[in-house]
């Protein structure tokens, strides 16, 4: 769309209803919903919908974009026979390009090495294990109709084919609607480089150089580097005139990539065609100069390439350019998919540094319909080492807030000294669990927080205007108590049970304490939210100096809901472990009647059954309100706990 707008091109944008309110739709001159009523997937993949759209709105060409039909020739070919212009290219050599195994005999025909594997799409997984038996293992399993590591699996020996065979056809069906399986040679250590080539519609092909993608995870790209670093220029060469010869043989017009697998003795072998534009062609774009959308538009306009000025001893690569692709993903929890609405969203910025996206910004939803790429960070500078300090830099001035993101991943990845050196293959990540070690970060408001919290506990640590000194108390640190712990009231109610130790209660002609600091410590956000770690140091303590305390007021309420949403623990493991190091005094819970813990009504076996695991995990003191002090909530919290104690 950016590129269109520059050209002076009016756009026209479809969308799913998901995507109702998605940038993408209101950045075009006009949007219309595609495939009402359907799943997103299936909106974008309605090629009847899509063309008859392009038909009443008088539309000249169509640009698929990166994913769903861009690879799709019965979608360029249904483009053609509509009068719409399909901006890619032609049908014939989609479909030839898109089969991999076709692909592979192109290659072949034009002198191109391939990987060893088979000539025609395998049905069934026997096919595969005697293909295994004939090269060895391993070997790895490919879509034959599609792309981007989906429906790709490496096989290590012959009792997991039909396992990952099944697993691999169900996975390329789903994404791409033919779940065929071609099989080659698992090539080991490789580096994965691909070439950008644009042809036009009268023959003539120019290659952009060359990326480095080698930096995977499950065959998904995460930073793609160009050009290349430490890379044999010999071999590069080779490599640019293999992508020319075969792009020149099958006649191929508009924007394409030619994928190559760099083994470690230095022989490279074709593995593909993405017969598309693809995600990570901004850094090609960075060290070229070259706009490669508005090149795809001009090309299918009818342009060639030295109208355009694209001959080949015209394009001279540029610096370094390096590209991070920031995904709603949890590193930590095996790159789990997040989802929710972006409450923060800042970029790095500044010289050298691009941004691409369109679904982050403050206040977007980030939905689980598609690939969890947020924005594409692309840094270029004079040289590869200059471009990764860039890079750190700007990730390291993003704020997303919201959405979980791998952002720490691609730092550590970045701080690497393996990548730092340029010395990575398909490996580096498997090879490197260092990775997935994260360094706790505070963000600004957590920053302010924290100073807000000292503040108030400690004083002003400066005079203020209103000449009010600093603090000048200095905390006394009470010694530990090693001694035996004296007796308290828990000792009374363990001796004497439920009924007597009312009745002692009842006697005391003394003030009884509750202390409910530990409960109060999840509700205060400047100075708690207190974890068990730091609950069970102070413990000891609180055993050997309060014995007198008639109870602590230490769970309930909303331990349940802090422990679990924000610091990630198990209530039931804190109790565990603070009745162990605070076994004299008799621990109090907050029940919210019928309520429980929770925040509406519970069935009432649930809170009964709340009530009795409670007691036997050491709760002694049931506190018992209503929010709106509705006796039948109220009353059925009293039976429950009469019921609990009455062992």
């Amino acid at each position: 769309l950016r590129a269109l707008n520059e050209l002076q091109i009016r756009s026209v944008g479809i969308y799913s209803e998901q995507d109702v309110n998605q940038m993408h739709r209101l950045k075009a001159d006009e949007a219309y919903l595609v495939g009402r009523g359907m799943t997103a997937v299936s909106a974008y993949l309605n090629i009847h919908e899509i063309i008859k759209l392009a038909k009443i709105h008088d539309v000249d060409a169509i640009h698929p974009g990166y994913g769903f039909l861009s690879e799709r020739a019965d979608f360029a070919q249904a483009c053609n026979d509509a009068g719409v212009t399909f901006i890619g290219p032609p049908p014939e050599v989609m479909l030839r390009m898109g089969d991999k195994i076709s692909a592979r005999v192109a290659a072949a025909e034009a002198g191109v090495s391939v990987v060893p594997g088979i000539e025609n799409p395998i049905e069934n997984a026997e096919e595969a294990a005697e293909f295994g038996k004939q090269y060895g293992f391993p070997v790895i399993f490919k879509a034959a109709y599609g792309g981007g590591g989906r429906g790709m699996r490496r096989v290590n020996k012959l009792d997991d084919v039909k396992e990952a065979f099944s697993r691999a056809t169900s996975e390329a069906l789903a994404a791409f609607g033919n779940g065929l399986m071609f099989v080659e040679k698992f090539i080991e250590r490789p580096r994965h480089i691909e070439v950008q080539i644009l042809g036009d519609m009268y023959g003539n092909i120019v290659h952009l150089y060359e990326r480095d993608c080698s930096v995977q995870r499950r065959h998904q790209k995460i930073i793609e580097i160009a050009p290349a670093p430490n890379l044999d220029q010999q071999k590069r060469q080779l490599m640019l005139d293999d992508a020319v010869r075969l792009a020149r043989h099958v006649k191929y017009e508009n924007a394409g990539t030619v994928e190559f697998l760099l083994d470690q003795d230095g022989r490279h072998y074709f593995i593909e065609v993405n017969a598309r534009l693809q995600v990570e062609h901004t850094v090609t774009e960075d060290i070229t100069g070259v706009d490669l959308v508005q090149a795809q538009v001009r090309i299918a306009e009818g342009k060639s390439l030295e109208d355009l000025h694209l001959r080949q001893d015209l394009v001279t690569p540029i610096g370094s350019a390096l590209q991070c692709r920031i995904t709603a993903e949890d590193p930590s929890m095996d790159f789990c998919p997040d989802s929710g609405r972006i409450e923060v969203f800042r970029s790095g910025e500044g010289m050298g540094i691009r941004i691409d996206s369109a679904s982050a910004y403050a206040g977007a939803l980030i939905s689980p319909y598609y690939d969890s790429l947020l924005v594409k960070v692309i840094a270029h500078s004079r040289n590869y080492k200059t471009t990764v300090n860039k890079m750190m830099r700007a990730l390291k001035e993003f704020r997303i807030r919201g959405v979980k993101t791998n952002i720490p991943f691609l730092l550590n990845v970045l701080n690497n000294q393996r990548f730092l050196d340029g010395l990575v293959d398909t490996c580096f990540i498997d090879e490197n669990p260092d990775l997935f070690k994260f360094v706790p970060s505070q963000n600004r408001a957590q920053k302010l927080l924290r100073f807000l919290k000292d503040v108030k506990v400690n004083g002003p640590m400066t005079p203020l205007v209103t000449g009010i000194p600093s603090a000048k108390v200095t905390p006394i640190v009470p010694e530990y108590d090693t001694r035996p712990l004296l007796k308290g009231w828990r000792d009374v109610l363990l001796e004497k049970g439920p009924v007597n130790f009312a009745k002692e209660i009842r006697k005391n002609r003394g003030l009884l304490l509750t202390d409910t600091t530990f409960r109060d410590a999840h509700q205060s956000l400047l100075a708690t939210r207190v974890r068990t770690y730091d609950l069970q140091r102070i413990a000891p303590f609180l055993a050997h100096a309060m014995p007198n305390l008639f109870s602590l007021e230490m769970w309930g309420g909303a331990t349940f809901d802090v422990s679990m949403r924000f610091l990630h623990e198990c209530p039931w493991e804190r109790l565990e472990i603070l009745r162990k190091q605070v076994p004299n005094i008799p621990f109090q819970m907050l029940l919210r009647g019928a309520n429980a813990v929770g925040y509406t009504n519970y069935p009432d076996n649930v809170v009964v059954k709340f009530c009795e695991l409670a007691k036997k995990s050491g709760i002694d003191v049931f506190r018992i309100f209503d929010s709106l002090n509705y006796m039948p909530n109220i009353i059925l919290g009293i039976e429950a706990v009469a019921n609990a104690g009455k062992d």
